[in-house]
């Protein structure tokens, strides 16, 4: 039973939670100063949680469908990159094609009776919400190959989740709530721009366009990186400019360091792909390094918890900010 649930979860990639779960802490701080339902915040992180964990299950098996129909796809050496960590299970057999969908279902499945829950006590705005989102989610796997995935998730981590979230605890649409998404927004978009640049030469490889390979190198693709970091912190300004909350949102100017530092690792990386980062005390947690080691994966895997990392600490300290405001 809880070796099923384990691969259930690796399957479902539910490292990947933080971004969420961050995300929805901003927005769901911001409401419950504006009155907002606390028990409907909780429920509506559940239900975001869910359809995350469906749509990364939905992801591996769309593309795992596309890797096998090409002819020189070899599972073997498809499994010994360590940097893919996508499509592994199903993959190496864990699990089925059948289990995959089964899965991610159950997920779809759970998350539409909360949606339904507040489509009931709320209004018809949860249903455009959950139609977009829905579209954004079945889509995701083409879009990621037509070098729209920064696209989605920026419409899924901004106008959706902080929208959503704020219509089911306030039961309004606020703009400022939309304002508010653009810097976490961005970060969460660093993360997966990251992910995207160190994929460079797979993704193309394996017919994946993304943003990053549009480039003629990643070298060259980094400029993008600089200007979503500039973006991140210019539009920390907005919040206060347009009185939405005070200036000790701008606490999370103090992860400036963590950003330039993930500026030059990716720069080091652009022209040394085996080349490991300096850690210094302020990028951790990077947790199970002992087995990153041993699978010399450490290059790969510590740009992704600097990434990670300071996309938590940003959240954090803006989250941070708007409580000590209201005091």
């Amino acid at each position: 039973m809880l070796k099923n649930l384990f691969i259930i979860l690796q399957c479902s990639r539910i490292y990947s939670l933080p971004m969420t779960i961050l995300s929805w802490m901003v927005i769901f701080t911001y409401s419950l100063i504006n009155s907002g339902n606390v028990w409907y915040g909780i429920l509506s992180l559940v239900g975001i949680c869910l359809v995350h964990l469906g749509t990364n299950v939905l992801d591996d098996y769309f593309d795992y469908r596309s890797l096998i129909k090409k002819v020189d796809f070899n599972k073997q050496e498809y499994l010994k990159n360590t940097q893919k960590t996508k499509c592994r299970l199903i993959i190496s057999g864990a699990v089925t094609e059948k289990q995959m969908l089964e899965i991610a279902a159950s997920y779809y499945f759970a998350a539409s009776f909360i949606g339904l829950f507040f489509f009931i006590k709320c209004g018809m705005p949860v249903l455009y919400f959950a139609i977009i989102a829905g579209i954004i989610t079945i889509l995701y796997s083409f879009l990621s190959k037509i070098r729209l995935s920064e696209f989605a998730v920026g419409v899924t981590y901004g106008p959706l989740l902080f929208g959503g979230v704020y219509f089911v605890m306030t039961k309004n649409i606020s703009w400022e709530a939309f304002v508010i998404a653009i810097p976490t927004m961005v970060m969460t978009i660093i993360l997966l721009y990251i992910h995207s640049v160190m994929d460079y030469d797979f993704d193309l490889k394996e017919g994946h366009n993304t943003v990053a390979n549009s480039f003629d190198s990643q070298l060259d693709s980094l400029i993008v990186l600089k200007i979503f970091l500039i973006l991140a912190y210019v539009s920390l300004f907005g919040i206060c400019i347009f009185d939405i909350s005070d200036w000790q949102v701008l606490l999370a100017l103090l992860t400036i360091p963590l950003g330039v530092d993930l500026y030059k690792s990716m720069v080091d990386f652009s022209t040394d792909s085996n080349s490991v980062p300096n850690k210094k005390w302020y990028h951790f947690p990077m947790e199970n390094m002992e087995q990153i080691q041993k699978m010399n994966a450490e290059s790969f895997m510590i740009r992704i918890y600097q990434s990670r990392n300071l996309m938590i600490y940003f959240s954090l300290l803006i989250t941070l900010g708007l409580i000590i405001a209201t005091i």
